[in-house]
């Protein structure tokens, strides 16, 4: 059986996985985690690209 998740909702469990493996590993490059995130969560490379942006605009 499926579970049926709100639109985006894979995309929010990304961005807190990848939260969470950066403060537990900040020497992870930030690409090697989207990569492993978009596997994980099966996000699309548009995903993949929204998800670098707004890290990176976080880390300025």
């Amino acid at each position: 059986m499926t579970t049926v998740q709100p639109e985006g909702e894979d995309l929010r469990k990304a961005a807190r996985w990848i939260a969470e493996e950066r403060k537990y590993n900040p020497a992870r490059k930030l690409s090697e985690l989207i990569e492993e995130a978009c596997l994980k969560f099966d996000l699309s490379p548009l995903c993949a690209e929204f998800l670098m942006r707004a890290l990176r605009k976080e880390n300025a």
